[in-house]
């Protein structure tokens, strides 16, 4: 980069951040990564990463450490609310050449991503500002401390306070689902990526390795329950196939609101927004981790390309992902307008070309980063 390193501040150590902290070891840098949050605070939840995701894992070079992880998805499987076959999408043909797909726990990827990151993080260290100067940025963090880095990553979810501090864009806006997340054992017998569709609410249940069930469910709306299990229970039961003998089995369940952010710029200065703290969306394509994957190696390629020039790199970064991340969004919000579809109207488009309409939603991401 042309004389000294430069001094970089990754600020989140979730799966944005610490792919973000890999990428950048890999280019031959050295970034600080702090967490405003203590070690070993993630919930327990499964994560399904597309074919896409897997390519940037590969090129991050921690596709080894996860090959042994989790459960290799072959097939996606729709159903009605009765059970009933709708249509089924073939991923090894779909994302043939791109990357296998693949289902785990998201602590086990967390975990590997923090060994590829160089595993130092500084936890507790919550930003309380930051300082936009002429060629560099003034952290400081709530227990005083401050520093000066070339580049400050904003890798700190939806809700980022960087994105905050930095005058970058508000909160998030609710994306309009409730959705509930679980990991459940002793669950009934699945193999393949299985999701009921009935009316604006699924359920879906992929096998994530070791006999677990990662399972998720959404509503429409925009408040939490209280008891997110009993609502599961009440809104689910007369739903057929795996779903009874899951709800069975349930035992801690994760509620959230979907949020969405959509920015007009990711950077200002020398502070970049990455993964969801610059354009998280709905989770209905399982494209967040994948994103951030993306994003962390177009980032690395765009410094190294760079030289020293970190504005260039910026402006070449977001000039790459932009395209990619909107088709998300607007992918997204397309197939979430489609749970207000009258089953009785869906479910036989889908019977006759489902397979089509759902692989379609993915095509630009078969295509090169």
């Amino acid at each position: 980069m042309g004389g000294s390193p430069l001094r970089i501040l990754v600020v989140g150590a979730g799966i944005a951040g610490l792919a973000v902290a890999r990428a950048l070891r890999m280019a031959g840098f050295r970034p600080d990564v702090t967490e405003r949050l203590p070690p070993g605070e993630n919930a327990e939840t499964g994560l399904y990463l597309p074919g896409n995701a897997a390519r940037a894992l590969c090129r991050l070079d921690l596709d080894g450490p996860v090959r042994p992880l989790g459960h290799v998805i072959h097939r996606q499987r729709f159903l009605d609310a009765a059970g009933a076959p709708l249509c089924e999408v073939d991923l090894d043909a779909l994302w043939s050449g791109v990357g296998e797909c693949r289902a785990l726990p998201r602590t086990e990827l967390h975990r590997v991503l923090l060994t590829g990151a160089g595993g130092a993080v500084r936890h507790g260290a919550e930003v309380r500002a930051v300082d936009l100067l002429p060629h560099s940025v003034g952290i400081t963090f709530v227990d005083g401390t401050a520093a000066e880095y070339d580049l400050v990553v904003g890798a700190d979810g939806p809700r980022s306070s960087i994105r905050a501090l930095a005058a970058l864009g508000g909160p998030p806006r609710p994306a309009g689902q409730v959705v509930y997340r679980s990991v459940v054992r002793d669950g009934p017998p699945v193999a393949e990526w299985t999701a009921l569709l009935g009316q604006r609410a699924g359920f879906l249940v992929v096998p994530i390795g070791a006999g677990r069930l990662h399972c998720y469910a959404d509503e429409a709306g925009t408040v939490a329950p209280a008891d997110p299990t009993a609502r599961l229970r009440e809104l689910f039961g007369d739903y057929g196939g795996p779903v009874p003998a899951v709800l069975e089995a349930l035992d801690r369940v994760h509620v959230a609101v979907t949020e969405e952010v959509e920015l007009g710029c990711w950077s200002r200065g020398r502070v970049l927004l990455v993964g969801d703290a610059a354009h998280a969306t709905a989770p209905t394509l399982s494209q967040g981790a994948a994103m951030a994957l993306e994003d962390a190696v177009v980032l690395a390629d765009s410094l190294r390309a760079a030289g020293g020039d970190v504005e260039a790199a910026l402006a070449a970064y977001e000039s790459r992902r932009r395209p990619r991340t909107r088709w998300v969004r607007d992918r997204t919000r397309d197939r979430n307008r489609t749970r207000d579809v009258p089953p009785a109207l869906r479910d036989p488009l889908l019977r006759g070309r489902g397979d089509r309409i759902f692989g379609e939603h993915y095509r630009l991401l078969l295509g090169p980063l």
